[in-house]
């Protein structure tokens, strides 16, 4: 197996040789990568920085000649995940390992996100006891923390790297089984949304698909998108779009605006509700903003409230949804869940607002370009979970 070793050999050298001579003696082969953009290497590397640049377009020694270092890292970050995806690409590596301070991370982990789910992807760094997620992303980067400073070979930091090696040379040893796959779908679930996404997974299951469900808090919205884009999933059951709700009025589980977009790059038929867009989530109550202060509020738990969406809001978010699905070229279909597109908001609960929920549907069939269809169900019941699964699986066939 081959296992690249990536990070800044200027200032980091010695310590990636340690890790490369670790990987040659378990019986696999080293690629030393170079990423550092200041003094000569510690060490010589098999790929150097150079043609890291060049793979990109990149001309790197007219920018380390003007000395401005910040110009000579941004073009790294740029030309290292390019670098990292074609040696992957071009079946050259079976695993990626890197260590480093706060610049090799950023470094090293912005190259990782460009690989695969499951390509094995190791980071050994001084920021991964704290916040991981702008270095983690969506992908499956596993973090180690160095404990000490990725600074020299000592008693501390040789026990931290060869576990780390150990690691990485037993992630690309393992086998994964590939003789029981199905074709997967995507579902996206919500706390309100569960009893349907449970009910529609069963019949997806028994139609020989294996369901993938995401909870749609921010991440795990971001995260099913990247394995739409992928092109590995062959349907999408994007049941609960709430994290458009939190993204319009500015609160905390916003995936961002290019959320359901990814079924549309990759071209998989979707089947598309309105589930949850009657909330949006905010913290503790004390957080919430003083202009929703006269807003009708449920606390969903001492860290959790929820804001519901108004009229003004719904007609915004249905419009979103109407022309996101819009741009899919694969067959896509919107369902309406009529009597209530959460738990909360059905009649006689704590969000239930016709008027809102009225402006919700309309906005979406007066911009739908795509197949709507309504049902007098909340979103829960059995008729409308079954309904949507038997929409895609239509629409996938």
């Amino acid at each position: 197996m081959n296992i690249a070793v990536i990070g800044t050999l200027d200032s980091k050298g010695f310590e990636h040789q340690f890790v490369a001579d670790l990987i040659k003696k378990k019986g696999h082969n080293a690629l030393l990568v170079d990423l550092g953009t200041g003094d000569e290497p510690e060490v010589k590397p098999d790929v150097s920085r150079f043609e890291v640049a060049e793979l990109a377009g990149l001309d790197l020694q007219p920018m380390m000649d003007r000395k401005d270092r910040g110009e000579c890292v941004v073009a790294m970050a740029k030309a290292a995940p390019v670098m990292l995806a074609k040696l992957v690409e071009d079946g050259k590596i079976d695993g990626v390992i890197s260590l480093g301070g706060g610049g090799g991370t950023a470094l090293a982990t912005s190259a990782m996100r460009a690989l695969p789910l499951g390509f094995p992807k190791v980071m050994v760094s001084t920021l991964a006891s704290g916040n991981t997620a702008h270095y983690v992303g969506t992908k499956d980067i596993v973090m180690i923390p160095s404990v000490v400073d990725v600074a020299g070979l000592n008693s501390i930091s040789k026990r931290i790297f060869t576990r780390a090696a150990g690691a990485i040379c037993g992630m690309v040893e393992m086998e994964i089984s590939e003789q029981e796959s199905k074709p997967l779908i995507v579902a996206s679930m919500f706390g309100n949304t569960t009893e349907c996404i449970d009910i529609a997974s069963k019949v997806l299951e028994n139609a020989g698909y294996e369901v993938l469900v995401f909870h749609t808090t921010g991440m795990g919205g971001k995260t099913m998108e990247t394995l739409i884009e992928s092109g590995m999933v062959a349907g999408v059951l994007d049941i609960t779009t709430t994290e458009w709700a939190d993204e319009l009025v500015g609160a905390t589980l916003s995936a961002g605006p290019t959320r359901m977009d990814a079924m549309t790059k990759a071209g998989i038929p979707a089947v598309v509700a309105p589930g949850c867009l009657d909330m949006a989530n905010f913290g503790e109550r004390e957080t919430l903003p003083e202009k929703f202060n006269n807003r009708t509020i449920y606390i969903h738990n001492p860290q959790v409230t929820l804001l519901r969406t108004n009229a003004e809001e719904c007609a915004q978010l249905g419009k979103i949804i109407a022309e996101k699905s819009n741009a899919n070229s694969a067959p896509t279909v919107i369902m309406n869940p009529l009597k209530g597109v959460s738990v909360i908001s059905a009649e006689g609960q704590p969000f239930y607002d016709a008027e809102a929920d009225k402006a919700l549907f309309n906005s979406i069939r007066e911009h739908s370009r795509v197949e709507v269809i309504d049902l007098d169900e909340n979103i829960n019941s059995e008729a409308f979970a079954k309904a949507c699964a038997n929409k895609l699986l239509e629409l996938i066939g």
